[in-house]
């Protein structure tokens, strides 16, 4: 069996989020693929940016130190690339936050006040603001990190004291199933409780974004309405599957 090259892998990706949007009555602008790297090498890296895969997530600095300055180094270099996006999708120790901020523009794991406290000291050094989602265990399972959604608000208001967060969105990982559908009811309940948080004012601006769907469920998750959609295996791959 011939293997799909990345572009090709791109493309169906793409043709099944505009599927689920028109069963959803969505546009397919309003979604965003971020290709999770962390699995693969700096060179299946550079294979997603050309395939037009600008938004790039990464688990840990340590393992996305090498990738991060490679290919930030190129973008530079090349006028003709696209600069990527980084997105930090994993959970974030407060001591690492300083090693994140100012490199991911994006961080998908904001989930407690004491992060939120290193996060913005870092940015105010930068001089910067950094968008944050805020990481909701909807499902409850202990394995899952993030605040549960009964937590949300007082989150929400002690986020007010630390000007160099932008709440963005909320981000949640459902359980894997074998059957998608049965992550709805999670990924149907995090648009409720973003919808909830927007109608009661919780944060300063409204949040807009839904960081929700991997692989095995990011259609299911597009027609309950992400914004962001996080795609490793069926996108890039795993190294062992490129050998």
């Amino acid at each position: 069996m011939t293997l799909m090259t990345l572009a090709e892998r791109k493309a169906e990706v793409d043709r099944r989020i505009e599927e689920a949007c028109r069963r959803a009555g969505r546009d397919p602008s309003e979604v965003s693929v971020i290709a999770v790297t962390k699995y693969v090498s700096l060179e299946r890296a550079r294979e997603a940016l050309a395939a037009g895969c600008l938004n790039l997530g990464e688990n840990r600095w340590q393992d996305a130190r090498d990738k991060w300055e490679a290919l930030e180094r190129e973008s530079s270099e090349a006028d003709e690339r696209e600069k990527p996006v980084w997105h930090f999708i994993g959970s974030l120790q407060s001591n690492k936050a300083k090693d994140v901020v100012g490199k991911f523009t994006y961080i998908h794991s904001l989930d407690r006040l004491s992060l939120a406290e290193a996060i913005d000291r870092k940015a105010a050094s930068l001089g910067i603001t950094v968008p944050c989602f805020i990481q909701v265990n909807v499902s409850g399972e202990q394995s899952k990190h993030g605040l549960s959604p009964e937590g949300l608000q007082e989150l929400a208001e002690g986020l007010r004291q630390y000007p160099a967060i932008r709440p963005v969105g909320l981000m949640t990982m459902a359980p894997h199933e074998g059957d998608p559908e049965l992550t709805r009811p999670v990924f149907r309940r995090l648009r409720e409780l973003r919808d909830e948080a927007n109608r009661q004012g919780w944060f300063p601006e409204p949040l807009t974004e839904l960081s929700m769907g991997m692989s095995n469920d990011f259609e299911v998750a597009v027609e309950e309405g992400a914004t962001r959609v996080r795609l490793g295996t069926i996108l890039v791959g795993k190294e062992e599957e490129l050998m």
